[in-house]
């Protein structure tokens, strides 16, 4: 059987994963079959592909599976890295693995509540707004010492955390405006006017089986 030309990917539009898995892939030039999916109905592509039932996930062309998203942007920034963000030595790489790490452990718990206390049974939001403030109150004291989280350059902690706290900044606007946050706030504002965050949140509708293959990034034009 001849495998498939690109890789697969299931996304969701909206999904801080998602965003910084898509990101990565943009970032290296790795074309992918995108699948956007819809979280209410889950397609069985999907869950054959992966039994975890969230997104993103990634098919390789061999049938090898990569349903993390820090492990997806791993695997396309080790193919392909012209932006440099892989940090360029390994204490680097695991400055910005334990960033993210707080990133996906505490700060999301209280974001999730935060953002959706009925889902989560929670009483008072504020409390974990209060909480994931502490998180972002580090990130601040980063970002006014140097315009990126690891130092002057770009890198992959900026790109994998920065679609959390979009999410974050977007629960309360208002709010998010009045904190002591200004070099947050600029470090944020300079990601959602990029080119690279326009191009990774265009639209695409629900992915069907049988339906024409949709290629995220579009592959370049061949020279003839």
């Amino acid at each position: 059987m001849t495998p498939a030309p690109y890789p697969v990917l299931y996304s969701f539009r909206r999904c801080p994963y998602a965003m910084r898995a898509r990101l990565a892939l943009l970032a290296s030039g790795q074309v992918c079959e995108l699948r956007e999916v819809v979280l209410a109905r889950k397609p069985a592509a999907l869950l054959e592909a992966s039994a975890k039932g969230t997104v993103p996930v990634l098919v390789l062309p061999d049938g090898q599976v990569v349903d993390q998203s820090l492990d997806i942007m791993l695997w396309a920034l080790r193919r392909n890295d012209p932006l440099h963000w892989l940090p360029a030595n390994s204490d680097a790489l695991m400055d910005a693995r334990q960033l993210v790490a707080r990133c996906d452990g505490e700060f999301k718990f209280h974001l999730d509540r935060y953002k959706y206390p009925n889902r989560h049974g929670v009483a008072e939001a504020a409390a974990h707004r209060t909480q994931g403030a502490v998180y972002l109150g580090d990130l601040n004291t980063r970002l006014t010492a140097h315009r990126h989280l690891l130092g002057e350059p770009e890198s992959l902690a900026d790109v994998a955390i920065v679609p959390f706290v979009r999410q974050f900044a977007h629960t309360d606007p208002a709010w998010f405006a009045s904190q002591p946050w200004s070099a947050l706030a600029s470090w944020l504002g300079t990601f959602e006017n990029s080119p690279i965050y326009q191009q990774v949140m265009t639209k695409y509708g629900p992915w069907e089986p049988g339906q024409p293959p949709v290629l995220f990034p579009e592959p370049p034009v061949a020279m003839i």
